[in-house]
């Protein structure tokens, strides 16, 4: 605002002085005498006449009748008396007047036509701001309105209560959020939002029902940042600093080496390693070039930081995250790991088109890797709404490099569950607890599923024993 006044009052001092120039300080110009003009003139006309006579053209009498009448022509023009202009009268609006009227008038005229024909308020930051959260209040409650009268649409119900939640008004996003449904539970990003929502209400408690959120997206998206970030969080203030540092190491390798938020984590890892008494990671020799985060923990450490750090991952940073990594790709494109995490970092935003895209420019990389495939599959399957068709395909290539990798067992189990095929998805849970800590919450889940599969198939409950890994 202050900007702009400033520019506003050089600009009219600038076109007061363009204007008041002339009235103030009028140019003197020089006037020209007509007798001294006529003078001049006979004498070029009396020289002319001397040439003609020393060339002969001009004879002796014809000189001598030629200058007397140029000297009488001369003595009439110079005795003519000066013709006098007529004073007039000086009126009241002088040179001087007549600036000040115009150095009042101009700037008072300009202000008010804006004021009356502009926007001043739009120059004020606070009432512009204002103005936009009158608009995001309006359309917030024209979204509400037609959720009333039209429930049945959770994608309506998602937005809603993301929306509720950034204008603080948790109780009415915990009600958007249930009304959504099922949409949740196949969505990491909705239950990652969902169980942020559901900590902060409980004063930024993680356990409970928002780290089953938390577990169940991660089960989703095993490398998704605020997922794995938040497991972090709650494995550490539980004293799980093992687990604390696993998560926070899989955070690391999507997030930027160097960036803010990855310094961030890796005093996070220090921090989580010196209370728990655990080993740093072996720096090797020679790294490879597709060396992980592991290897990145070691650089750059930073003093120990309080373990609530999840704030510093905001949509902002994430943003510049983003957009660095993006414009390192253009200029490097052959660097397939990069392509990997600028696609996560895509799902993240939201922004799934490019995402895919990312993915295919890491294709090469993406087929020989189970976890990428997995990851890249569930994308596609959130895109389409089905695991079905090439996410599947997707999850059997990743079985078939890795028969036993958790998540594309867990994906599998789920697409034969949907399909009704109880009798495959139980064999396959069952093989996904082999590899699962018992222990685990995550194995927890996979016999709850087991379960309900067995009933819902008509199947015979197992002993025991078999769900033994």
């Amino acid at each position: 605002m202050t900007f702009f006044i400033a520019i506003s009052v050089l600009l009219t001092v600038l076109a007061l002085a363009w204007l008041l120039r002339p009235l103030l300080w009028p140019s003197k110009r020089q006037s020209v005498s007509s007798e001294r003009l006529n003078a001049s003139i006979y004498r070029d006309q009396l020289e002319a006449l001397e040439r003609d006579v020393a060339r002969g053209v001009l004879t002796a009498a014809d000189y001598e009748a030629s200058r007397d009448e140029l000297q009488l022509r001369l003595l009439d023009d110079t005795q003519d008396p000066p013709t006098q202009t007529p004073a007039h009268a000086p009126g009241f609006f002088d040179a001087r007047r007549t600036a000040a009227a115009i150095a009042l008038v101009l700037p008072l005229g300009a202000a008010g036509m804006y004021w009356w024909l502009g926007s001043p308020q739009a120059i004020n930051p606070v009432v512009a701001h204002q103005a936009t959260d009158d608009k995001l209040m309006q359309m917030v409650e024209a979204l509400a309105a037609r959720l009333k009268a039209k429930p049945d649409d959770p994608k309506g119900w998602a937005m809603l209560a993301r929306s509720y939640k950034v204008m603080g008004r948790f109780p009415e996003a915990e009600e958007a959020f249930v009304k959504a449904g099922d949409l949740i539970n196949t969505d990491p990003n909705l239950l990652v939002d969902y169980a942020d929502l559901l900590a902060v209400r409980a004063k930024n408690n993680i356990e409970g029902r928002p780290l089953a959120l938390v577990n169940k997206a991660l089960a989703l998206d095993p490398m998704h940042p605020m997922g794995l970030m938040m497991s972090g969080v709650a494995a550490f203030r539980r004293s799980d600093f093992a687990l604390a540092v696993a998560q926070w190491e899989k955070l690391l390798s999507v997030l930027e080496p160097g960036s803010p938020d990855a310094l961030q984590v890796q005093a996070d890892v220090a921090e989580a390693r010196s209370k728990g008494g655990l080993p740093a990671p072996v720096r090797s020799a020679a790294p490879a070039a597709s060396s992980g985060g592991a290897d990145r923990v070691e650089q750059g450490k930073l003093a120990p930081v309080d373990a609530s750090a999840a704030a510093a991952m905001t949509p902002e940073k994430i943003n510049q995250m983003v957009d660095g990594l993006a414009a390192k790709l253009k200029a490097n494109p052959g660097d397939l790991p990069g392509w990997v995490r600028l696609a996560n970092a895509y799902r993240v935003q939201g922004r799934l088109a490019e995402a895919e895209e990312a993915f295919g420019k890491a294709s090469k990389l993406v087929d020989t890797n189970p976890d990428l495939l997995t990851q890249y599959a569930d994308l596609l399957a959130v895109r389409a709404g089905s695991i079905e068709g090439r996410p599947l395909n997707l999850v059997n290539k990743a079985l078939a490099l890795n028969p036993k990798h958790p998540v594309a067992l867990m994906m599998s189990a789920t697409a034969a569950y949907k399909r009704a095929d109880y009798a495959k998805a139980v064999a396959t849970w069952e093989v996904a607890l082999t590899v699962l800590d018992p222990a685990s919450r995550d194995a927890a889940m996979v016999k709850a599923e087991i379960a309900d599969a067995r009933v819902k198939g008509g199947l015979a409950l197992a002993p025991a024993a078999k769900t033994e890994p």
